[in-house]
């Protein structure tokens, strides 16, 4: 009989949910120019908003592996989902425009990629509203 409690674990899905954003959060700090194309022109300081927004996800990450911080970063990690879901969406549309245009399988290789990516949102965002809540971990 285990004497950890609940709180204490982690799951799998909470698990990779975190090792998508530090992964993803890493790679805003180490190569900001592949985010910045999608960065809506009205935000001032390009640069800033994908380096912020790479803190965030990593911030996001580590609080969700934490049974003390879980909940707090179950909720952000959410909002910062549905919040950069449009950049995302403008991220597929511009693949597809470029792979229309190139017409190589690199490029539709990549525009398929960023397709595949939306409907995973949905699942991402239930994870992190459920650590929220305090049902996962």
């Amino acid at each position: 009989m285990s004497t950890e409690s609940s709180s204490s674990r982690i799951d799998l899905p909470l698990a990779g949910l975190a090792a998508i954003f530090l992964g993803s959060g890493t790679l805003h700090l180490v190569k900001p120019e592949v985010f910045e194309p999608i960065v809506p022109p009205q935000l001032p300081e390009t640069r800033k908003v994908v380096e912020i927004s790479g803190v965030a996800e990593i911030v996001c990450a580590l609080g969700l592996l934490h049974p003390k911080t879980r909940r707090v970063a179950g909720f952000a990690s959410a909002a910062l989902l549905a919040g950069v879901f449009p950049a995302n969406v403008q991220m597929s549309v511009d693949a597809g425009k470029r792979a229309n245009r190139k017409r190589t399988a690199k490029s539709a290789g990549f525009f398929a990629g960023t397709l595949a990516r939306l409907p995973l949102q949905w699942p991402m965002i239930k994870v992190a509203l459920s650590a929220g809540k305090g049902e996962r971990g």
